[in-house]
């Protein structure tokens, strides 16, 4: 079965992309390329462990809500995280999801702390689990 959270995934390099835009400039005596290039670099890097995460991500296989989950994804530079994901704990190797989700965290908040970046500080609470045709979906 496809999985639905693709799309998703694509819109990280755009929204980083963004958010690189918006990020506090360099602090002055820097050279401002190489820290324009460090950031691009890191956002390229931040993608890239974003993509295997979603990579271990199985939304098929669960016949109850009971067996669907949520797992946050990233950091925002005021904090908390920046998204979900929905998955099946069944077909899901969740100690891998779970390591490679960390490891994006703590890369995206020394990021955010590196570059200054700022966010809206709204709460993002996970969205509820369903089951339709035997996928975890999120729904609200």
């Amino acid at each position: 079965m496809p999985n639905t959270l693709r799309p998703t995934a694509c819109a990280l390099p755009i929204a980083l992309a963004l958010l690189t835009a918006c990020a506090a400039p360099a602090p002055r005596g820097t050279d401002s390329t190489a820290a324009r290039s460090a950031a691009v670099d890191d956002t390229i890097r931040l993608a890239q462990v974003e993509r295997d995460a979603r990579a271990l991500v199985t939304t098929s296989g669960c016949e109850s809500e009971s067996s669907c989950r949520t797992a946050p994804v990233g950091w925002r530079g005021c904090g908390g995280p920046r998204a979900y994901v929905t998955y099946c704990v069944a077909t899901t190797d969740t100690v891998a999801l779970l390591r490679k989700l960390e490891e994006l965290k703590r890369a995206e908040m020394l990021y955010n702390e590196r570059t200054g970046m700022i966010s809206t500080c709204e709460m993002r609470m996970p969205p509820n689990v369903t089951v339709q045709g035997g996928n975890c979906v999120a729904s609200r």
